[in-house]
């Protein structure tokens, strides 16, 4: 690891079980050289032993290597693990997966070498896990460096060009690949003019970052703009079915690939926000993914086409139109229309990553079509970086979530898993120390979407405290496990969403966007609250899901309490399951948010002196701000709806 920089979940005593004992490595191949590397560096540290292709004749504590049975189980990620005779074996029939094996073993430390443990099979069950990057090349006016980060500035891109030493580069992609991370776009998706020009004149530049990144299996997508013939090309038009764009995009595809010969593919927001697409010629959105990916098609590239399309300008007086149905209107008439190339990538839910949505509708709903879920990792609406806000809870939920008779969304996934990074060049990689595990929990439930959140987080105690006491492994995990459930109770309620400061999104603002072009959220007024997506008397959202959810979501009766607002609008005495009515709900639970975030910082406080001094200075000073907030939120939330609703606290509390 760089100096100065966190080691984050690998740190050094991490890999003390492996570096202490004799290993033998068999195999030949880049990645099997990064296995060595690792191995050998754990050995120099903490006084094993590392021998290449049975140059002795062993005993070996640990063997890795690369074997040839099995390759259509294993595939080029997968490898077996087992614990036999003495020796713990790790057999993959790739690089990648060898790599991954290697990482497997250290999460298991000393477990690794005790007991008997017959083959073992593992491998991902998506085949890709993506990060996606929204690093602007130059500083953008407004939104900075970092487009919705909260970590400092790009590990890429400085002063309008790329690093020049791109060491920490490296270093991330080894963080990555000890996850499960295998592939990351390393620029905005709103593509500014710097970024355009990394296609073409500047693709040397990319080549650099690939190159970093490629030692731990980790391969570099771009994200490009659909206007990009007319904008670098000088051409007139972006069409997609005119044949000369589609040659511009086959040439300026052909030199991409020359440069990174591994590259994943583009990455596109098209005809969303503001960003030129399709629509533009009377074109589909089918038509404009096929354009790029009949590009990448001879390389076998991939292209990320995001189904984040709504209208961003309507009159919010206009209760009809409904930000919630866009994706799915626009999209599932054209399934089946997409090329095998192409991957149409869905938000999780339907609106922006919201602390509480239901899942979008759109997943399941296209059987003939590649989807890719799209979480977002950095917390723009989650506390920013500043709140501590574990997410895995969240995301298990979404990955298990199945219609009736279906897959849950963990296997309709087939064209993987993708998240909006939260890192940067802040020294703890994401600002907040203890929001690594938001990074470290996407990668290992894009690798098993099944597994337990829980347990995940225990790994990412283990691993970044490897030397920690009973006592800090317990703190850490009442801190985060249930920090999720803590910030939706001091932010917005029942699953209402979006009452963030416009523009920025940090602190509450109520009425911030409702009165704006980007949609309406809650239709608070003095008799209720809540937005109707019935199909009885509404936008008719809930009629988009299958059986059983259209008709749960359908009635405020069988409606979940947590999606209640998103779905219904009801009278503040509406009286939830929990016996509460509905604004009672929400003054408990700002109140309790913000006794909880106090509970946890009095953990957080106990854990001096069993942390680094450094890494909790910096919790601590975020959990000031977190209180601070909680109780801004609090009191401007619970004061809105005192004085919109006239019904006290049934409890005589201060609300201000």
């Amino acid at each position: 690891m760089p100096e100065g920089v966190d080691p984050a979940w690998l740190a050094p005593a991490a890999l003390r079980a492996v570096g202490s004992r004799r290993t033998l490595i068999r195999g030949s191949g880049p990645l099997v050289e990064t296995v060595h590397g690792e191995v050998a560096e754990a050995c120099r540290r903490f006084g094993g032993r590392v021998v290449r292709d049975a140059s002795d004749d062993g005993p070996y504590d640990l063997a890795l290597g690369l074997g040839t049975e099995g390759p259509e189980l294993l595939g080029e990620e997968g490898f077996t693990f087992a614990c036999e005779g003495g020796t713990t074996t790790v057999t993959a029939c790739g690089g990648r997966g060898l790599l991954y094996g290697l990482f497997h073993v250290v999460r298991l430390g000393e477990a690794a070498f005790s007991g008997e443990r017959s083959p073992q099979t593992h491998r991902p069950a998506l085949a890709l896990r993506m990060l996606d990057h929204w690093d602007n090349v130059a500083v953008h006016p407004v939104m900075g460096q970092v487009e919705r980060g909260y970590a400092g500035g790009s590990l890429f891109w400085e002063d309008g060009r790329a690093r020049g030493d791109l060491e920490r580069v490296r270093a991330y992609g080894r963080l990555l690949a000890a996850c499960g991370i295998n592939a990351i776009s390393v620029n905005n998706v709103n593509v500014h003019a710097a970024e355009a020009r990394l296609l073409t004149d500047r693709i040397g530049e990319v080549a650099d970052i690939a190159y970093a990144l490629r030692p731990y299996g980790i391969r570099t997508h771009l994200s490009v703009s659909f206007a990009a013939p007319i904008t670098l090309g000088g051409l007139s038009t972006a069409d997609p079915l005119d044949e000369v764009v589609r040659g511009w995009w086959a040439e300026a595809t052909r030199r991409v690939y020359e440069a990174i010969p591994d590259f994943g593919g583009y990455v596109v927001k098209a005809d969303s926000e503001g960003q030129p697409g399709p629509f533009a010629y009377g074109r589909s959105h089918s038509e404009g993914a096929n354009l790029l990916a009949a590009a990448v098609e001879p390389f076998g590239g991939t292209v990320h086409w995001r189904a984040f399309v709504y209208d961003h300008r309507q009159d919010w007086r206009d209760r009809a139109t409904d930000r919630a149905r866009a994706a799915y209107d626009h999209f599932v008439p054209l399934d089946g229309e997409f090329a095998a190339g192409a991957v149409l990538q869905v938000k999780h839910g339907p609106m922006d990553f919201q602390v509480r949505e239901p899942v979008s509708p759109l997943i399941g709903a296209m059987p003939r079509t590649r989807l890719a879920v799209e979480l977002q990792v950095t917390q723009e609406y989650t506390g920013q970086q500043r709140h501590v806000c574990w997410l895995g809870p969240m995301w298990s939920e979404v990955l298990r979530f199945r219609q009736e008779r279906g897959l849950p969304v963990g296997e309709v996934a087939r064209g993987g898993l993708v998240a909006v990074s939260n890192v940067g060049d802040d020294p703890f990689w994401t600002g907040h120390p203890l929001a690594q595990a938001n990074l470290y929990t996407f990668g290992r439930l894009a690798w098993q979407p099944d597994a337990e959140p829980g347990e995940v987080l225990d790994e990412w105690i283990g691993l970044t405290y490897p030397e920690a006491s009973e006592r800090l492994s317990a703190g850490l995990h009442s801190v985060l496990d249930g920090s999720w459930r803590t910030y939706e109770k001091y932010t917005a309620p029942l699953g209402v969403g979006f009452m963030v400061q416009p523009g920025h999104h940090y602190g509450p603002s109520v009425d911030g966007y409702e009165y704006s072009p980007w949609g309406t959220y809650h239709f608070a007024d003095r008799d209720g609250i809540g937005v109707d997506r019935s199909v009885a008397s509404g936008t008719g959202f809930a009629g988009q899901y299958g059986a059983p959810w259209a008709g749960l979501y359908e009635s405020p009766d069988t409606c979940p309490d947590e999606l209640l607002l998103f779905f219904h609008h009801v009278p503040y005495g509406h009286v939830l399951k929990s016996g509460k009515t509905v604004i009672q709900h929400i003054y408990d639970t700002h109140f309790e948010g913000v006794e909880e975030v106090g509970q946890a910082r009095s953990v957080w406080a106990s854990l001096a002196g069993l942390v680094d001094p450094a890494r909790h200075a910096r919790v601590s000073e975020r959990y000031e701000e977190q209180l601070r907030g909680a109780r801004e939120w609090r009191d401007q939330i619970n004061s809105y709806f005192l004085r919109k609703s006239g019904v006290p606290d049934s409890r005589g509390r201060r609300i201000h």
